[in-house]
């Protein structure tokens, strides 16, 4: 894997674009969706730790508006395999029942629809979500340095709700060469509407993931991994979708509300 795998593609629409699409109310609803800080103190925690507290927490945190809104943008890399997981919890292999182990991490959404001064939740898109586990690999994969093909850990997707919100257990991710600590994610709208598929990535605030990575099993990797700032893919920007993590319980807990310009 090296920093070529991903390339951008589409951007992220400014904070002056946002308000000329959401209108007069705008302001309000960009400043009320802020991601919070990142904080709190890391602890061990396997992969079948109770994520209860977690996923409250991240629920929790969902927002009816964006905190920022998106365009289309086709880069998934060369890992994203369409594998039709329905599920919630992607921290299982299915065709063995093994569990990748790490620090548990809920994942809530909020995907809306911006249009027309106003945003909506977007009822019944598909978000997949995959990464890549705490030694840096991911699933169903040919790479020089694994082959897991076959495998499914770490991947799934859910149909938003009414209201526009999925959610999603797994682990805080590994790392691997040429790339900072991310989790990419798919949106896809109904069949029934026009086409649309937006694709991105999540990142990590480096100072949490240095906590993060001194516990097992993410320490037996070493140290070496590439910082946000030197990824060409944050750089371009990935600091409007860092992810708000928070300690929750026995496990940590990130939402994030998504807008899409449809």
């Amino acid at each position: 894997m090296s920093d070529t795998d991903d390339a951008p593609v589409g951007r992220i629409l400014t904070r002056r674009e946002i308000l000329a699409l959401l209108g007069g109310s705008g302001a309000a609803l960009f400043a009320a969706c802020a991601p919070a800080a990142v904080r709190g103190t890391p602890s061990p925690t396997s992969a079948t730790a109770s994520s209860t507290a977690a996923s409250t927490a991240a629920a929790s945190a969902i927002v009816a508006a964006p905190n920022c809104i998106v365009v289309p943008a086709l880069t998934e890399g060369p890992y994203f395999v369409d594998e039709k997981l329905s599920r919630s919890d992607i921290r299982s292999d299915p065709t063995d029942g093994s569990v990748k182990p790490g620090a548990a991490l809920t994942l809530a959404l909020n995907i809306s629809r911006a249009s027309s001064g106003a945003c909506s939740g977007l009822a019944g898109a598909t978000v997949d979500v995959w990464h890549c586990d705490a030694l840096g690999v991911y699933s169903d994969a040919s790479d020089p340095g694994f082959n897991t093909k076959g495998s499914k850990f770490l991947r799934g997707y859910q149909t938003t709700d009414s209201g526009g919100n999925v959610q999603f257990t797994t682990i805080y991710p590994g790392w691997y060469q040429g790339r900072a600590v991310h989790i990419h994610f798919k949106i896809r709208t109904p069949a029934t509407n026009a086409s649309y598929d937006f694709t991105s990535q999540f990142f990590f605030d480096d100072s949490f993931t240095d906590q993060v990575y001194a516990q097992a099993p993410y320490s037996q990797k070493g140290s070496g991994r590439l910082r946000d700032s030197g990824d060409s893919i944050y750089t371009g920007g990935g600091d409007k979708l860092l992810l708000p993590v928070t300690k929750s319980g026995s496990g940590y807990a990130a939402a994030f509300a998504i807008g899409l310009a449809i």
